[in-house]
């Protein structure tokens, strides 16, 4: 056992803001994603108040904006909203740890709770493994349901076990800002809890829904 794992979550360990948020601004454009935050307010609110489970929030909230998506034409934004946007996410001390890790031969995977469809096409350009939550597809469209369990908490771990054999690394390193990260930290041999800033806003609405 000589090599090295390091999990980073994604919206805002390594990013200033949620991408959900930012990719749907992108994609619907901020007059249309405004109004659909107002339609959706009350289920935002049953989420606030724990009344309904983060992975349902989510899942209605995708479908409000995504679903009846054509495969394609979604994948193009994808790709574009990785390529103009997120590197403008990016918290630089964030990439530098990561390029810290693959100098010394470390592998370096992001576990995160958004989309791979958009964090994904980041991820490969930086030569690194993405797990994320998985969209479901039918007859070549987005349905704006969840393919599988939101890649958030307990599933991080369960995601994570299915990528990788945990006893072929002897050291791992995880890194992560919220609750949703909690039960990643507990097969690390180290954790960091927001370790790329110095304060941690309060996230709520649809941040909340999509955060770990």
């Amino acid at each position: 056992m000589t090599r090295k794992l390091a999990l980073f979550d994604f919206d805002g360990t390594i990013t200033t803001k949620d991408t959900l948020v930012e990719f749907l601004m992108f994609y619907k454009g901020r007059l249309r994603f405004f109004w659909g935050m107002f339609v959706l307010s009350p289920v935002l609110a049953l989420y606030v108040l724990k009344l309904i489970p983060n992975w349902k929030g989510k899942q209605i909230c995708l479908r409000y904006f995504l679903g009846g998506e054509k495969l394609e034409d979604f994948t193009i934004r994808c790709k574009e909203f990785s390529e103009r946007l997120l590197p403008r996410l990016i918290r630089p001390q964030a990439l530098e740890a990561i390029n810290a890790y693959k100098r010394e031969g470390t592998q370096v995977a992001v576990v995160t709770a958004s989309a791979e469809n958009w964090v994904q096409p980041w991820c490969e350009k930086q030569g690194l493994i993405c797990v994320g939550t998985q969209l479901e597809v039918e007859n070549n469209k987005i349905t704006g349901n969840l393919c599988g369990a939101n890649c958030y908490g307990p599933e991080k771990v369960k995601r994570i076990q299915q990528q990788f054999t945990l006893t072929d690394f002897k050291e791992i390193v995880a890194y992560g800002d919220s609750s949703g990260d909690r039960e990643m930290f507990t097969i690390a041999h180290r954790h960091h809890y927001k370790p790329f800033r110095s304060a941690q806003p309060v996230a709520r609405g649809i941040n909340a829904v999509n955060r770990g």
